[in-house]
C-alpha cells in the first residue's frame, strides 16, 4: 500500500487521532444552539486569569486564539460566547471517543484527553488504512457529534505531524519519502517537539529549517542539545521507532500544577503564598496516586509572556507539601530578578511508587530511619511466616479520591481509561 515503514518483516501503519477544538466542540454537541457560533472556553472573565483555553473554529476565524486574554477576545469579537470549563463533560466525551478507537485495535495509546495513537498494522492487511481512518472519523462525528483529524503514517512522529496538516475533519497521509519535500522547507519551530527555547538554540548553530536540522552535523547538534538533539535530527529525517504502547496510561512521569495570577505580581509575600498553594496541590495529587519524586521544577512566565524554568534533582524522593515548597521557593529566589510575574508552576518529576522508593541515609535523616528500623524488622518476620503484603504502612491505605486532586486533565483523565 506504500504507507508502511519496514521494521524487520513488519510494515507499520500508525494513526494519530486528534479531536478538533475539543472542549468547544463538546459544548456544541451538548447544546446544538451553540453550533456555527463563536464560542470560547475560559476561566473567570472578571479576573485576568480568565484566558481563553480553547475556542470554536467560528471564533478562531475572528482572530480568537488560545491564551488570549478574555478582555481582548471580547474587544476583538463582541459576540463571543464565553463558557466556563465543564471537565466532567469533557472526560465523558473523551472516554466515549477512546472506546470507539478500541473497537478497531487493542493497540491504542492515549496521550491526552483529546488525542491518541493507534497501530492498525494488522487491520490494514484486511482493509485499506484510509478506509479505516474515514470510518473512524465518521463514527466519531455521527455517534458523538464531534469532529476530528487523523494522520496516517508509518510512525508516531509522522502520524502526529500529519494530523496537524488539515483541520478540522482532515485525513492526511505522510510517508517517509514525502519528508524532504513537505517538511524540510518549513521553519524548525513548526516541527512537533520543538519549542521556542530549542528553536533559539538551533538558530545559534545556523539551523533554521527542518531540512537544516535533518542534514546537520551530529556532533555539533549533540553539543548544543545533548541526546535530545540526536533524537530531533532523527525525527527531521522521518525516523521514529517508538511503539504504540497501551500500557503507557499506567505510567505517570510527573505531577504538576500552575496558575495564572490575577495581576502582574511583584509582591514576594503573595508570590510565596502562591508557591505554598501550588506545592499543596501537587502534594495532594502525589498522595492520591501514592507517588513520590526526586526532581522539583518551577515554571515562571513574566508579564511579557517569556517562559523560564528551573529544576533540582534531590538525593531522596519527596512528596510532602512542605518539602516541595522548600525546594520550589529556593529555586525561585535563585532565578527571579524582581520582574513582574504572570504565571507560576510547580512540578515534581521522575516520580515512582512510594513502595519502590529507596532513601539514602545522611546525617540529617539517619536518626529518623534508625527509629523505624525495628518496625521494618518486625514486618519482615511476620511476612516470612504469613506471606508478603500482609502488612501495609498506613500511608498505603487508599483514600477516597477527591475532585480537587484531579486538576491536570492532560494526566488525570487517564484514570477513566484504566477502568
Amino acid at each position: 500500500m506504500g504507507i508502511g515503514l519496514e521494521v524487520g518483516t513488519l510494515s507499520r501503519i500508525i494513526l494519530h487521532v486528534d479531536m478538533n477544538s475539543f472542549y468547544a466542540s463538546v459544548e456544541q454537541a451538548y447544546n446544538p444552539e451553540l453550533k456555527d457560533k463563536p464560542i470560547a472556553i475560559a476561566g473567570d472573565p472578571k479576573q485576568r486569569r480568565g484566558i481563553i483555553v480553547t475556542s470554536s473554529y467560528e471564533a478562531r476565524a475572528k482572530g480568537i486564539y488560545t491564551t488570549m486574554n478574555v478582555g481582548e477576545a471580547l474587544r476583538k469579537c463582541p459576540g463571543l460566547i464565553l463558557l466556563p470549563p465543564d471537565f466532567p463533560k469533557y472526560r465523558l466525551a473523551s472516554k466515549a471517543m477512546f472506546s470507539i478507537l478500541r473497537e478497531y485495535t487493542d493497540l491504542v495509546e492515549p496521550v491526552s484527553i483529546d488525542e491518541g495513537y493507534m497501530d492498525i498494522s494488522a487491520k490494514s492487511k484486511e482493509r485499506h488504512p484510509i478506509e479505516i481512518a474515514k470510518e473512524i472519523q465518521l463514527r466519531i462525528q455521527n455517534e458523538l457529534d464531534l469532529p476530528c483529524s487523523i494522520g496516517v503514517a508509518p510512525n508516531k512522529f509522522l502520524a502526529k505531524t500529519a494530523s496537524d496538516m488539515k483541520k478540522p475533519m482532515g485525513i492526511t497521509i505522510l510517508r517517509k519519502r514525502d519528508v524532504p519535500s513537505i517538511l524540510w522547507p518549513l521553519p524548525v519551530i513548526e516541527m512537533h517537539g520543538i519549542g521556542e527555547s530549542t528553536a533559539k538554540k538551533l538558530q545559534t548553530i545556523k539551523i533554521n529549517t527542518i531540512g537544516d536540522l535533518a542534514q546537520s552535523n551530529e556532533g555539533l547538534l549533540k553539543e548544543a542539545l545533548g541526546k535530545n538533539g540526536i533524537r530531533l535530527r532523527e525525527r527531521a529525517n522521518g525516523i521514529d521507532f517508538r511503539e504504540v504502547d497501551p500500557d503507557s496510561i499506567y505510567e505517570t512521569k510527573s505531577v504538576g500544577n500552575s496558575t495564572t495570577l490575577p495581576f502582574d505580581e511583584t509582591d514576594i509575600d503573595k508570590l510565596t503564598d502562591t508557591f505554598q498553594m501550588l506545592s499543596a496541590k501537587v502534594a495532594e495529587r502525589l498522595e492520591v496516586k501514592k507517588l513520590c519524586g526526586s526532581t522539583v521544577s518551577i515554571q515562571i512566565r513574566d508579564a511579557d509572556w517569556h517562559n523560564s524554568s528551573r529544576s533540582k534533582t534531590l538525593q531522596n524522593d519527596i512528596y510532602l507539601k512542605d518539602d516541595i515548597f522548600e525546594e520550589a521557593i529556593k529555586l525561585f529566589h535563585k532565578g527571579w530578578d524582581g520582574s513582574p510575574i504572570r504565571l507560576l508552576g510547580v512540578t515534581v518529576s521522575n516520580v515512582r511508587d512510594r513502595k519502590n522508593s529507596a532513601q539514602q541515609l545522611s546525617f540529617d535523616n539517619y536518626e529518623k530511619f534508625a527509629k523505624q528500623e525495628p518496625i521494618y524488622e518486625l514486618i519482615d518476620e511476620i511476612e516470612k511466616k504469613f506471606g508478603k503484603g500482609l502488612i501495609q504502612k498506613g500511608i498505603e491505605i487508599d483514600k477516597k479520591t477527591t475532585y480537587a486532586s484531579k486538576t491536570s486533565f492532560s494526566k488525570d483523565f487517564l484514570e477513566d481509561l484504566k477502568e
